[in-house]
């Protein structure tokens, strides 16, 4: 784009903008002080094939004793907002030499917003480029200035040079702006001899400088230091850094009118150029894949190079007003905007002519005349032939690609095949994977529901995304191992009856490889105390059948003790706790760990679906030798006033403690003794972790308990004790007995306080009855749907007032017949069926949080 001139286009998401300045209708007798910047966006119409106006906007500028013009134009990145808009920088030249500039921001809705402004006592007309933030750019008297709309302020780099070749963003270090200046030899010997030479013999040098960090970069990682005094603009491809070392690709146009590939500093290719005084080089990728490079010359002319097996002039035309790079016809691919010379035509826009080289070529208003035909070697017999040899060989390329699956197919069904054999002969059950995951027919018919397995469980984890496990840990608390599955949560949410299995990665064939994990259920609240641990217990006798879609692949069949599921807020997790002893007799030993669970599915008649489901979580790997190291212990330390167990440690006990829970109340004196007991005689220190569960550090067998202590008010309150067994237990009350008054009344609670109990039960009934609820509407809107199908048009009788109906016989019978059909429509209507598989659907839901709340009120009767 040429500096000063009144005239500006620019590219932006597929339309053209154009930038104008005009004098506003002069008013008379009104003094002309103002000028108008205009803005129009133009987008292609590809039925019309012209470009039409979809929008315009103006901002008006005080032109009082100023000479006002558009300096250039760009889309940057807006800093506070990440979104890239058009960028126009104006001066206003003042009669005293002052230059005032300004810099606006043009926004969707055509507004025009002035980012900041700044004066200098001179032009700007070398190396003036826009760039982030939005910031200005520019070179004067061989120094480098800038201003962004952070600071608002001219500042100046402490570099001197000879021009600036790019300015771009490079990966980790920002803003850089590559320049060229005289060489500066070091007086140390510690750098690259060929580098020295080389600047010592062509007297200049690259170099880069970051503006953000205010760094110097060397510049051999762009070009070699001998074309410093050659290269007049450069146009950086790519940029990334792989093993710590920054890697950049680039095209560089010189005064030597050539092209010259760079790459990783090295020169890859080179191209001459046909036309003289080349200005700047931009890059297109076309419909076809193809990198194209469009050059600029100062006579108005244009060259596109293509690079293929080499760099190579593939057209250029002439008398070239501007030319433009995006996606102007909507095909997510680029295409070049040539826009030509008219000077018979006052439309800017009526000599253009839209191509990519290949099937896209869009013109109007051009002839013959302003086309030049391609470099010897490019006819365009020669360019057609080689992309039909082209799409040949992608054709062929995709049949060897195609056999190359088909040969693995078949490797990978042979050794499934002779696995399956194997285990025949051995007498161990080996099911195949079904025909469609491999793109295969089945030549019989696949069951659909086969008996619950191993391998069923191991292939259902492979249709489960990858990360949804953020943590896999075990720990090694007496005879005991414990190990925990931390979830995302939103993985987690979508869950429920969620549980563990340890399977035993080795093959023993006299013995079973599923582990049997003891029942335990852990929840903590926001605050990380243990509000309940239930253990095993009769269940109430049931009073109505549950409905199981999914009953012959129960996993209670396989494994019938379930694990451990943690509830915690931001982070939960599910344990399992298998006994330790019978592991170590293998010395080493590598557990597979399964998650079952269901999960739920929106249908379209908005109920949800649960789906059994069983995943991989990971491996654990358990030693004698690291047990006897102490690896996986728990660490249970004072300091000062705390106790330091991770999380880890604080669920590893709790889940292998039994629970007792005892609700004491006395008369006629409060219960400060209980926290004097807890604190003092059985030495316990709350977890750093969970301050409302306290940990015992008395020696002896009581070391390692856990308790719990809520007073409801001064004379009642709950104690909760986590005990490795009934001694233990025993041992605390004795000692709790003789610090307590005699008048203290001790019950046992068995299924948890009546408060929380209580609360559940609340909530338990509300989730009832909205279930009801939404089952009943649901089946009411698709009634009406399935009745509304059914009506006929031509049967409907059109509304009419009542008083006008009944002011003839006629009248008052058509009426009556419109109240006969409407009670034979709400008695329809209230006689809909129902599809069998969402009326059983509807039923489970009912019935699954019916028999919630009937636990929840069983509990409460034993409490």
């Amino acid at each position: 784009m040429l500096l000063g001139a009144q005239e500006q286009f620019l590219s932006y998401n597929g339309e053209v903008l154009i930038f104008q300045l005009s004098k506003p209708k002069r008013v008379e007798g009104a003094a002309d002080k103002t000028i108008n910047l205009c803005v129009r966006r133009m987008a292609f119409n590809r039925d019309t094939k012209l470009f039409v106006q979809k929008s315009s906007g103006v901002f008006s500028i005080c032109a009082s004793h100023f000479k006002i013009e558009i300096v250039c134009c760009s889309c940057i990145t807006d800093s506070r907002t990440g979104i890239i808009l058009p960028c126009i920088l104006m001066k206003k030249k003042k009669r005293n030499n002052i230059v005032k500039y300004l810099l606006l921001l043009l926004h969707s809705s055509n507004q025009f917003e002035q980012s900041f402004h700044f004066k200098l006592d001179y032009e700007l007309k070398e190396d003036i480029r826009l760039f982030t933030g939005p910031s200005v750019l520019w070179r004067h008297a061989n120094k480098l200035f800038y201003i962004s709309s952070n600071t608002c302020t001219v500042l100046s780099a402490p570099v001197q040079l000879s021009s600036v070749v790019w300015t771009g963003e490079i990966e980790n270090e920002g803003t850089v702006i590559l320049g060229i200046r005289t060489a500066c030899l070091p007086e140390s010997e510690n750098e690259d001899e060929f580098s020295t030479s080389d600047r010592a013999i062509w007297g200049s040098e690259f170099f880069g400088y970051a503006i953000e960090r205010q760094k110097t970069l060397t510049g051999t990682c762009f070009m070699p230091h001998a074309y410093s005094r050659v290269v007049s603009s450069v146009y950086v491809c790519k940029n990334e850094i792989l093993k710590k070392q920054l890697r950049i690709s680039l095209v560089a146009i010189t005064n030597k009118n050539q092209l010259i590939w760079f790459q990783d500093g090295l020169p890859k290719g080179v191209c001459d150029l046909p036309y003289e005084k080349p200005c700047s080089v931009i890059t297109a990728v076309t419909s076809s894949n193809d990198l194209l490079f469009i050059v600029s010359f100062a006579s108005g002319n244009i060259c596109v190079i293509q690079r293929r097996d080499s760099l190579q002039v593939a057209s250029k035309w002439q008398k070239v007003k501007s030319v433009l790079v995006d996606d102007f016809i909507g095909s997510g691919r680029e295409q070049l905007l040539l826009l030509f010379k008219d000077d018979s035509n006052a439309d800017v826009l009526s000599a253009f002519r839209i191509m990519d080289l290949g099937g896209v070529d869009y013109a109007s208003g051009i002839n013959n005349k302003h086309g030049v035909p391609a470099a010897e070697g490019l006819q365009e017999n020669g360019f057609l032939t080689v992309q039909a040899l082209e799409t040949r060989l992608q054709a062929g390329w995709k049949c060897v690609r195609e056999l190359q699956q088909h040969l693995q197919l078949k490797k990978r069904v042979i050794l499934k095949s002779c696995q399956a054999l194997i285990d025949l002969v051995e007498g161990r059950t080996h099911i195949l994977p079904p025909a469609e995951k491999e793109g295969l027919v089945s030549l019989w018919d696949d069951v659909e529901n086969p008996p619950h397995s191993l391998s069923k469980e191991a292939s259902l984890a492979s249709n489960i995304p990858e990360h949804f496990v953020e943590k896999l840990w075990q720990r090694v608390v007496g005879d005991s191992l414990v190990v925990g599955v931390k979830l995302i949560e939103s993985f987690y949410l979508s869950l429920s009856d969620v549980s563990l299995s340890l399977v035993l990665d080795q093959d023993f064939s006299s013995i079973s490889q599923i582990i049997e994990c003891r029942n335990k259920i852990i929840k903590l609240n926001k605050a990380f105390s243990a509000l309940s641990v239930s253990s095993c217990q009769i269940e109430p006798p049931p009073k109505k059948t549950r409905l199981d879609l999914h009953s012959k692949n129960d996993l209670k069949k396989v494994c019938p003790k379930r694990c451990s599921r943690v509830q915690l807020d931001g982070a939960k997790t599910v344990i399992a706790v298998t006994s330790l002893s019978p592991l170590l007799a293998f010395h080493r030993v590598c557990c597979i760990v399964l998650l079952h669970a269901k999960k739920q599915k929106r249908q379209n008649d908005h109920l949800q679906e649960r789906k059994k489901i069983t995943v991989l979580c990971g491996k654990i790997f358990l030693s004698l030798e690291d047990i006897s190291n102490g690896k996986y212990s728990v660490k249970m330390l004072r300091d000062n006033s705390y106790c330091t167990g991770s999380m880890e440690d604080i669920l590893s006990v709790l889940a292998v403690s039994i629970r007792f829970c005892f609700q004491i109340v006395s008369s006629d004196c409060t219960l400060t003794p209980v926290n004097s007991w807890l604190l003092g005689e059985m030495e316990c220190t709350p977890f750093k972790e969970c301050h409302d569960n306290i940990f015992c550090h008395k020696a002896g067998n009581v070391y390692g308990t856990v308790f719990n202590w809520t007073l409801k008010n001064p004379f009642e309150g709950v104690l909760t004790l986590f005990c490795r067994n009934l001694t233990v237990l025993f041992q605390c009350l004795h000692s709790l007995t003789r610090v307590l008054p005699p008048s203290c009344d001790v019950k046992l609670l068995r299924s948890g306080s009546k408060g929380v109990l209580t609360e559940q039960l609340a909530l338990a009934l509300e989730k009832e009855m909205l279930t009801l609820r939404s089952s009943f509407f649901s089946k009411e809107s698709k009634a009406e749907n399935s009745f509304a199908w059914r009506n006929e048009p031509g049967k409907k009788i059109n509304d009419a007032p009542v008083a006008s109906l009944l002011d003839s016989e006629e009248g008052v019978q058509q009426f009556r017949k419109k109240l006969q059909k409407e009670q034979e429509e709400s008695v329809l209507s209230m006689n809909q069926t129902m599809n069998g598989a969402i009326y059983q659907q509807i039923a489970l839901k009912i019935a699954e949080a019916q028999l919630s709340s009937d636990m929840i009120v069983w509990r409460l009767s034993k409490s």
